[in-house]
């Protein structure tokens, strides 16, 4: 859960992201290369999925709908 709460805490509000928001992913036992690495895998699907969003690209055909949420 600690992974799930820093994805959406970077996603959703990253000038909010701080020193202490690593501490609960330290608990359980996570490097600082492994939180290196969350942090490029997040940045990444954020990153594509605005240049998605921007351009109106349609999902890949086995993707299923997009939730309520996203649609547009």
């Amino acid at each position: 859960m600690a992974l799930c709460d820093y994805a959406v805490k970077l996603t959703a509000a990253p000038q909010k992201v701080g020193a202490s928001d690593l501490a609960p992913l330290r608990a359980q036992g996570l490097a600082d290369t492994d939180i290196h690495d969350l942090v490029q895998v997040i940045a990444y699907f954020n990153y594509i999925t605005r240049i998605a969003d921007g351009l109106g690209t349609d999902p890949e055909p086995d993707m299923g709908p997009r939730p309520p949420w996203a649609r547009r």
